[in-house]
């Protein structure tokens, strides 16, 4: 026991401090407290501009299991591909 209580440390750190705690990914504090009241009567900013197709592709999307997923992703690289071989005939 000796040595696990020489192991805590009883230093007190200001997590408050923006040069000790830097923001590490730009936006995401303002991200997470759009969050922290989830009931609202209004749908967020970023659903504002979608139309019902980019809902609905959205909702297909967020259905599929990892492994579907991944192929759809595999079947449109294909398609840029495709397409850019097109492009530069």
């Amino acid at each position: 026991e000796d040595f696990e209580s020489s192991l805590l440390s009883y230093e007190k750190l200001d997590r408050a401090s923006p040069d000790l705690w830097p923001e590490q990914l730009p936006g995401v504090s303002e991200f997470a407290a759009s969050f922290k009241n989830p009931i609202t009567n209004s749908p967020p900013k970023w659903m504002a501009e979608l139309e019902t197709e980019d809902i609905e592709m959205l909702k297909e999307l967020g259905s599929l299991t990892t492994a579907n997923l991944m192929e759809k992703v595999k079947g449109l690289q294909n398609l840029a591909y495709q397409l850019g071989l097109e492009e530069c005939e």
